[in-house]
């Protein structure tokens, strides 16, 4: 499936994401069984299949926070495994199941501590809660929040910055339906800079809305 992009930049140079044959074994049980698939700078992918197909799994090796068991893959450029991984990870922006939040502090110290580490002035934490719309809530603690409200706050870290990668893992559950067009924003942002864009989702027909093509996942391999 594709969608016809008047925004996306034609593709050029090496693959962000380049994975050939690649296997995933999990405390012995196979997850990953001989993908493949290739992301270009300016692309954006979704990857459409049911609860246990692999595709939370998958965005785990992308994001390098799993190590392959067989095949080979490649990430901004790194091979998947090699000492030179960590240095990567700064250019990688994920979203998971769980928003990446200190549940003891504020929304806005939450943000304002992505913001620090990533180069930017604590400043610009408050800027993106006001993006997601959660301007009046920076100074509530994060687990105090609704998931929703949590969602959309882990949706800002990825605004802060710039990352190159965008990784998105079922990325409106939890969200409700006016908090669509950020995740639109953030994906068309990613892509006018010449980044690229994995997300993730049981529902084909949300992914066609957002990307440019899906491919389907089943039984650890895509197709």
């Amino acid at each position: 499936m594709t969608r016809p992009s008047s925004t996306q930049p034609p593709s050029a140079g090496s693959p962000l994401v380049d994975l050939v044959d690649l296997s995933v074994s999990l405390s012995g049980t196979p997850v990953l069984s001989k993908c493949r698939l290739s992301l270009r700078p300016g692309e954006s992918l979704g990857v459409a299949g049911p609860n246990g197909a692999g595709k939370s799994t998958l965005l785990a090796v992308v994001a390098t926070f799993v190590t392959p068991t067989g095949g080979s893959g490649a990430v901004l450029g790194t091979p998947l495994g090699s000492p030179r991984i960590p240095a990567v990870r700064a250019e990688i922006g994920w979203s998971g199941h769980l928003p990446a939040l200190y549940p003891d502090l504020t929304l806005g110290e939450n943000l304002a501590l992505s913001a620090r580490l990533s180069g930017h002035p604590a400043s610009r934490g408050q800027q993106v809660l006001a993006q997601v719309g959660l301007a009046g809530a920076a100074g509530i603690r994060a687990e105090r929040c609704s998931n929703g409200m949590r969602r959309r706050a882990d949706l800002a870290r990825l605004l802060i910055g710039s990352p190159r990668l965008v990784l998105l893992d079922e990325p409106d559950a939890g969200l409700d339906q006016d908090a669509a067009p950020i995740i639109d924003h953030l994906i068309r942002r990613t892509i006018r800079r010449g980044g690229a864009v994995l997300c993730v989702s049981h529902d084909a027909a949300k992914l066609s809305g957002w990307v440019d093509r899906v491919v389907e996942m089943r039984d650890g391999r895509t197709t």
